[in-house]
């Protein structure tokens, strides 16, 4: 079942987020087995799961598209930086604008139009009262930076990657839900240095297949990939610059409110090429799910309980699980009967 937008919730200071039961039975699962490792997990980008899941068109809109836009708005005006373009980058940008805007009127047309005369555009996004008349290429024609323009109307981040000497290039993008990292740091760094942190992907050769993939993926051949972590709190801005407020959260789980407190939080990770500039787009789409409503799924509960119980220490460690994991494989193990 598709899921309408509904008012303005929150991702800070009183945690107003919560998921429907329709959310809940859409949130894309990211576990196929009771193990997990790091690994390339490619699928191709196609409609799967049937009508209203989070894979049936290009970009999900879903319930939280308006709390999100609220929330990135409140992340650019606090901090400038997670938004970047490295000035090469422009046409890569006006590439984004065309793919995102064109996906989104067909896919979505009831919130979403956009009508093209040569370069004179015209679009409308309904959901945020938003209605412009552009001259496309032309950046003095649009109210800011083309990267922050259709930034602000995408749910999930957006990076735009430069392809360049057999290698991809993080030159691009706008960031404001990040999973602890942080655009102002990494922007123009290759894609095995931004991925440098990361256990086992060096050491098992993950990264140069992925890298050798990503590099071969034609136009009009989108690809995806799931990725997960645990965050205290529906927080959506966990970026470095922020540590200081999100930090503390791992202080406070206890065995009393860790059903309301940590929350699954996965990313839709989808690649596309872009048309002009041969740029390599992600976006990345980040769910948010608390363990009370993750474990109204049997399934689920019984699945993650198993991945959690043999999770390696060395990615226990990374993704910042070591003060509360013994205690969620605890609370996790009277779902196993």
């Amino acid at each position: 079942m598709r899921v309408a937008p509904k008012p303005i919730q929150t991702f800070r200071d009183d945690f107003s987020y919560t998921n429907s039961s329709d959310a809940i039975k859409r949130f894309p699962f990211p576990f196929p087995d009771d193990t997990y490792r790091y690994s390339v997990n490619i699928e191709p980008h196609l409609p799967k799961e049937g009508k209203g899941s989070a894979y049936e068109f290009f970009y999900d809109v879903d319930e939280h598209y308006l709390s999100e836009m609220a929330e990135r708005d409140l992340v650019l005006r606090k901090r400038p930086s997670s938004c970047l373009m490295l000035p090469h980058m422009d046409l890569a940008c006006w590439d984004l604008i065309d793919v995102s805007m064109t996906h989104l009127a067909k896919d979505y047309p009831e919130y979403f139009t956009l009508a093209k005369n040569d370069d004179q555009w015209c679009w409308e996004n309904k959901l945020l009262k938003i209605k412009d008349e552009f001259v496309f290429g032309d950046s003095s024609s649009l109210p800011m930076p083309p990267m922050e323009y259709i930034g602000r109307q995408v749910q999930g981040d957006l990076v735009l990657m430069d392809q360049r000497d057999q290698n991809l290039f993080m030159d691009a993008g706008i960031l404001t839900c990040p999973a602890d990292w942080s655009l102002a740091f990494d922007v123009g760094m290759s894609f095995a240095e931004w991925h440098g942190p990361v256990p086992f992907v060096h050491s098992e050769g993950i990264i140069e297949r992925a890298l050798k993939f990503l590099i071969s993926i034609p136009q009009g051949q989108a690809t995806r990939r799931l990725n997960w972590t645990l965050t205290v709190n529906p927080r959506m801005d966990v970026s470095p610059e922020t540590y200081p407020e999100w930090g503390p959260d791992r202080l406070t789980v206890t065995p009393d409110n860790i059903a309301e407190k940590v929350f699954l939080r996965v990313e839709l990770q989808v690649f596309d090429r872009m048309p002009r500039s041969n740029a390599l787009m992600m976006n990345i789409r980040t769910y948010l799910m608390n363990m009370q409503d993750l474990v109204t799924n049997p399934v689920w509960a019984k699945r993650l309980y198993h991945v959690m119980k043999t999770l390696p220490p060395e990615l226990v460690e990374y993704k910042g699980l070591t003060r509360y994991h013994p205690m969620l494989v605890d609370w996790l193990a009277k779902y196993q009967k």
